[in-house]
């Protein structure tokens, strides 16, 4: 059974079905991969941090024993609970794979102890994986791929863990909180744990974005960014001095051209939202633009047309393309790119 919603992952973490005797959770993000393991684990053992009710162990355990992990499955719990065997599996030794996917593949069957449940947490095992096949075919084994949060996960995570602390954060506040998140889930926890000791646990503060200068500090690719705004708004030297200040900031010729080619991707998928009929302000919120830099979008958006951004793209691809070869001069070619862009857009008038 596999399990890709997050509706149905969450429906079988709060309630997990008792004919389910195994259950691989794999994934690139592993904060993601703990939580709803730990999750899964307090519903189907009563003592998850008992040692006489669980077994914990590693692909290193299993390493030169080939029989621990169905030795492990096939014991009693000394407590009379429900017996949990949770395996760590990091691995990418393809006979460990095998030999893990076969315990699976014995267990979920019912034919060592019915009453155990096999627990494995996994990094990003491809298609290949003999483990993540037997998971996905097996009639009692769940299978929980992880994938990286998207931005509403990220939000509604944001949210729920500042309600716990009695506090909050504007919607504008929290759209510049989430574009500063990491992506990965544990260290974002982290990130907001220190927000919610910054805005003060009980005190039923709601921050704007003014609020979370001091928190956040500098944005690292603001210059970036700027420089990318001002390159399509036609102003070249004000487009040249951020590309400089970011030189200076530490980020590169690559940077810069990512950059510049990013804020090209958001501009026609807003001119093609509005082609389809969209608002023209609607359109620049669905492709991600910043609440802060709208009105100068908006500005430029209705300038800009799908043809001419299409006139750019070759230039933004072969910068690219030069950036990454060795030895280059990538400083400059972003300044060039940047130059060319601002070149058009004060032919168009802006």
């Amino acid at each position: 059974m596999i399990l890709a919603k997050r509706p149905d992952i969450e429906r079988f973490l709060g309630s997990p079905d008792k004919n389910i005797r195994a259950a691989l959770i794999y994934g690139r993000d592993m904060g993601v991969v703990r939580e709803r393991a730990n999750q899964l684990a307090k519903k189907v053992c009563d003592r998850p941090d008992d040692p006489f009710d669980v077994a914990l162990l590693t692909d290193g355990d299993l390493d030169g024993d080939g029989a621990r992990l169905e030795g492990e499955l096939a014991a009693q719990s000394l407590m009379g609970g429900r017996r949990l065997v949770r395996l760590k599996f990091a691995t990418e030794k393809a006979a460990l794979d095998k030999m893990t996917a076969e315990a699976l593949t014995r267990h979920a069957a019912g034919e060592l102890n019915p009453d155990a449940f096999l627990l494995i947490e996994a990094g990003n095992l491809d298609r290949n994986s003999a483990l993540r096949k037997a998971a996905e075919k097996a009639p009692g084994a769940a299978t929980i791929p992880c994938y990286e949060d998207e931005p509403g996960d990220i939000a509604r995570l944001v949210r729920e863990a500042l309600a716990k602390d009695g506090v909050g954060l504007t919607s504008e506040a929290l759209q510049v909180f989430v574009g500063r998140m990491p992506k990965e889930r544990g260290v974002a926890r982290q990130e907001i744990e220190r927000l919610a000791l910054f805005l003060g646990p009980g005190s039923g503060m709601t921050a704007t974005p003014k609020d979370l200068e001091d928190f956040l500090g500098v944005e690292p690719e603001a210059s970036l960014s700027d420089a990318a705004a001002d390159a399509f708004g036609g102003r070249l030297a004000e487009a040249q001095a951020g590309l400089r200040r970011a030189a200076a900031e530490g980020e590169g010729g690559p940077a810069a051209v990512r950059a510049l080619g990013m804020y090209l991707g958001r501009m026609r998928r807003t001119l093609t939202l509005a082609k389809s009929g969209a608002g023209l302000q609607e359109a620049a919120k669905a492709s991600g633009v910043f609440w802060k830099s709208e009105r100068e979008f908006l500005r430029q958006a209705r300038t800009w047309t799908l043809p001419e951004l299409d006139r750019i793209q070759p230039e933004v691809l072969a910068a690219d393309k030069a950036c990454k070869t060795a030895g280059s001069p990538d400083a400059l070619i972003a300044e060039r790119l940047a130059l060319q862009i601002a070149g058009r857009a004060k032919r168009l008038g802006l």
